[in-house]
């Protein structure tokens, strides 16, 4: 089995711990590992005993965790059903936004999956814990903002009243994203002005900084959800 303690810190030499402390305000045990090379130890770790891995991976250090979350990410010859299985275990360590956003965007569920998948984030969309609803948020943001699930989203977006930081980013996070594919739907979302003002007003926020929205639809934005704050 791979020493994964030692190449952590192996690794950590080459990367810049200073610079991840200062994108992970607060949190311990950040080594500075770059996630490409992370991305490399995780699936080292999965052409060879990842169960084994997984059934004694430590999470002193920031990256440990986001390793773990890595591997049931790029884990092979598993089911679903034990697939979230794994997921819930590991959720309560996330320890911070990177942990997160690094691991949700590594999944790539089958096709056949896809129904599975949107009953298990609904699971995170409503719970209580601050990182364990972000996960929710960015992982529905990376899968299902599409035509079939989008008010199905803006519903749980508006339900969530959790005053987390890091909920509160994601959703507006989320929100930006869809308006960068469903501009005239989530515009009207944001008009009717279920969101709480932070949220709302962050939404604004990142469509105006997104590369992906036009300078047309980004004035829209503002003119019109702009004046609907709550």
């Amino acid at each position: 089995m791979v020493d994964t303690k030692l190449r952590l810190l192996q690794l950590a030499a080459e990367g810049n711990k200073e610079f991840a402390q200062k994108l992970n305000p607060g949190v311990e045990g950040v080594l500075g590992i770059r996630v490409p090379q992370l991305r490399s130890l995780a699936k080292e770790i999965v052409r060879g005993d990842w169960r084994g891995y997984l059934a004694v991976a430590d999470t002193y250090y920031m990256e440990e965790r986001m390793l773990t979350g890595l591997v049931i990410a790029y884990a092979r010859d598993i089911t679903i059903d034990k697939r979230e299985a794994l997921i819930r275990q590991w959720v309560p360590q996330i320890n911070s936004w990177a942990v997160c956003d690094t691991v949700c965007a590594t999944f790539k569920p089958k096709e056949s999956e896809r129904g599975a998948w949107w009953n298990f984030i609904e699971e995170f969309l409503r719970g209580n814990d601050e990182y364990a609803i972000r996960f929710g948020v960015v992982m529905s943001l990376t899968l299902f903002i599409d035509a079939e699930h989008l008010a199905a989203l803006f519903a749980h977006y508006s339900a969530i009243r959790h005053e987390g930081y890091y909920v509160r980013m994601a959703v507006a996070w989320a929100i930006s994203v869809c308006y960068v594919k469903f501009p005239d739907e989530t515009l009207e979302f944001l008009a009717q002005g279920s969101l709480d003002t932070f949220t709302h007003n962050k939404a604004i926020q990142k469509i105006g900084e997104s590369y992906r929205v036009s300078k047309e639809n980004k004035q829209r934005a503002i003119a019109i959800a702009g004046r609907n704050r709550p």
